[in-house]
C-alpha cells in the first residue's frame, strides 16, 4: 500500500507539471486559435534561465525564479509581436509551423552554449523528503502540487476579476465582437502568448528538482499536449485535470506494466480521446473555474 501511495504521489506531481504545460497550450489556443509547438522549448529555456540567474549571476533563488518567469514571458510576447503576428490572416498551418521553427531556434540557441548542451543541472531547492506518517514523499513533489494550486487560484482570480482577464475571455469567445466593444485584440493576443510562455517557464522550474535541467527536458510537452486535448483545448480546469490524469495513469502503468509501457500511455489516451470524445472531455466549452 505504501508503494502504491508513493507511486500515486509521484504521478500527481508530474501530472501537475503536465497540466501546467497543457494550460499554456489552452491559453494560447483559446485566444489565438493557434497550437503552439514551442511550449516545450520555452519550458527548457525557463529552466536554464533560472539556473543562469541563480548560479551564474548570483541572484537569490526566489528572485532568480521570478526573473526567469518574467524573462520567458517577455520572450513569448516579443516573439508574438515580431514574428507570429505576421501570420494573422494566413492559414492556421502557417502559425503552427512558425511556432515549430521558433522552438527549434530556441533549442539551437541553448545548445550553442557548451555547458548547457553537455551537462545536467539541478536547482538547489526541495531536495529533501517529507514524512507523512509512514509515507515518505519528495519535497519537490509537494512543491509542485502546492505551486499548481496557487497558480490555478491566481489564474481564476485574474480571469474573473481583472479587466485584462475579462478582455482576454471576451477575445477567446468572439474576437470580432470583442473588437467592436473596444477590446484591444492585438494586445490580448500578446498577453496570451506572454502568459503561455510564463506558464511553460514555471513548469520548467518546477520540473528542475525532479528531472534536472537539461537540453531535452522540453520533450515533456509531448506528453502535456494529450492532456490539453483530453480537456478539449478549451478548458483550463480540463487541461489541468487531463494532466493529472495522464500523470497518474502513467505512474500506475510504470508500476504494473512492463518497462517502457508508461511512455506509450499518453498517446494511447490521446488516440482514445480523439476517437471517442472528439471535442475532449471538457466538451469544447470554457471551463467555469478558469476562464
Amino acid at each position: 500500500m505504501l508503494s502504491l501511495l508513493q507511486v500515486l504521489s509521484s504521478g500527481i506531481a508530474i501530472g501537475c507539471v503536465y497540466g501546467l504545460v497543457a494550460l499554456s497550450f489552452v491559453l494560447i489556443y483559446k485566444a489565438t486559435a493557434t497550437v503552439s509547438f514551442m511550449q516545450g522549448d520555452l519550458l527548457m529555456v525557463g529552466g536554464f534561465a533560472g539556473l543562469a540567474l541563480h548560479l551564474a549571476a548570483g541572484w537569490p533563488l526566489a528572485f532568480a525564479v521570478l526573473g526567469a518567469v518574467l524573462a520567458v514571458a517577455l520572450l513569448g510576447a516579443g516573439l508574438e509581436r515580431v514574428v507570429l503576428r505576421r501570420a494573422l490572416g494566413q492559414p492556421h498551418l502557417v502559425a503552427v509551423l512558425l511556432t515549430f521553427g521558433l522552438g527549434m531556434m530556441l533549442r539551437g540557441g541553448v545548445a550553442s552554449v557548451p555547458a548547457a548542451a553537455q551537462d545536467m543541472y539541478r536547482l538547489p531547492f526541495a531536495t529533501d523528503t517529507v514524512a507523512l506518517g509512514a509515507l515518505v514523499v519528495a519535497a519537490s513533489h509537494l512543491w509542485v502540487v502546492c505551486a499548481t494550486v496557487v497558480l490555478m487560484l491566481l489564474l481564476a482570480a485574474f480571469f474573473h476579476f481583472s479587466r485584462a482577464g475579462l478582455a482576454l475571455r471576451a477575445c477567446a469567445e468572439d474576437a470580432r465582437m470583442a473588437a467592436l466593444m473596444g477590446v484591444p485584440v492585438a494586445r490580448m493576443h500578446t498577453l496570451a502568448w506572454a502568459l503561455g510562455a510564463g506558464l511553460a517557464a514555471v513548469a520548467g522550474l518546477l520540473l528542475a528538482p525532479i528531472t534536472f535541467v537539461h537540453l531535452n527536458m522540453g520533450f515533456i510537452a509531448l506528453k502535456a499536449f494529450p492532456a490539453a486535448v483530453l480537456g478539449g483545448l478549451s478548458s483550463l480546469p480540463g487541461a489541468l485535470a487531463g494532466g493529472i490524469f495522464i500523470g497518474v495513469v502513467e505512474a500506475m502503468a510504470g508500476l504494473l506494466l512492463p518497462e517502457g509501457a508508461k511512455d506509450v500511455v499518453p498517446y494511447v489516451l490521446l488516440m482514445a480521446a480523439l476517437l471517442l470524445f472528439p471535442q475532449g472531455l471538457g466538451g469544447g466549452r470554457l471551463g467555469g473555474g478558469g476562464r
